[in-house]
């Protein structure tokens, strides 16, 4: 796997550019940090692509658990850093003000390991069932599998509501299904076992065991980190809590409401 040719990167102009309108103070800390890292990455990766990526084979045959590590925050060109990045900005914002930072970064440290792990069973089972071999060769890089795995959650969190996929409005609790199914439609090269991961972490984090398991290895905590709390950020002007959200950005209205009451209670 060779990465392609850089050029202009105007995926990364456009991604800073997106960072810098919402404003860099209205990002929560963790969401941030993920940003840059990934940004760092990219522009100055550890290894080779070929030498970071996920497969059956390079992983699991030949014991280089490191690409665990290497391969949700590498990305093939400035494109694939864009769109996931964009859209972890905006689930991030979401989840780790509902979660707090310290829940959320376990999440994504969580998540960025068991996608992989989920990513290499898939591909290993699949193998064995077809008798292809060539799938442990399928090679993975980027962080879209934990995006997907952290779409199920914001869905789970904020229930209802209708998106739109491929011109068909689809129900938000099915819409990780057919974003499933349309990205590997139409964008070639994509990971469906990657994708496919990501929402089976999801749904284990929603609905099985791994949020109580989470909980129990995170018992040195305090006793509310898995709590919903509500932080507040400035933004670059410097206005405070009271202030409208970043352009594009819209509050559920569970944070309309408490944000409302903030704002009657400072105007006592």
């Amino acid at each position: 796997m060779q990465r392609r040719s850089r050029g202009l990167n105007t995926g990364l102009l456009l991604l800073l550019s997106q960072i810098f309108h919402v404003g860099v103070n209205n990002i929560p800390p963790v969401t941030l940090a993920t940003l840059a890292l990934n940004i760092w990455f990219f522009l100055s990766p550890l290894k080779p692509l070929q030498n970071s990526c996920l497969s059956v084979e390079k992983c699991y045959q030949q014991k280089d658990w490191q690409r665990l590590l290497l391969s949700p925050v590498h990305h093939a060109d400035d494109w694939h850093l864009y769109f996931n990045m964009v859209s972890m900005l905006w689930k991030g914002m979401n989840l780790e003000r509902r979660l707090g930072s310290r829940w959320f970064a376990y999440i994504i440290i969580t998540f960025s390991l068991l996608t992989g792990v989920v990513y290499l069973f898939l591909e290993l089972a699949v193998a064995e069932f077809m008798d292809e071999p060539g799938f442990r060769r399928n090679c993975a890089v980027g962080f879209s599998g934990v995006l997907f795995a952290l779409k199920v959650l914001n869905n789970h969190y904020c229930p209802g509501g209708v998106v739109n996929v491929l011109g068909f409005p689809v129900p938000n609790r099915f819409a990780c299904w057919a974003e499933l199914v349309a990205i590997h439609l139409i964008s070639a090269g994509t990971s469906f076992a990657g994708h496919l991961a990501g929402i089976l972490v999801g749904l284990m984090y929603t609905h099985g065991p791994l949020k109580k398991i989470m909980e129990t290895c995170a018992g040195f905590f305090p006793s509310n980190i898995g709590y919903p709390r509500q932080q507040y950020y400035f933004n670059n002007s410097g206005n405070s809590r009271n202030s409208p959200p970043p352009y594009g950005f819209h509050l559920s209205p569970e944070e309309e409401m408490r944000r409302r009451r903030l704002y009657r209670f400072d105007s006592q």
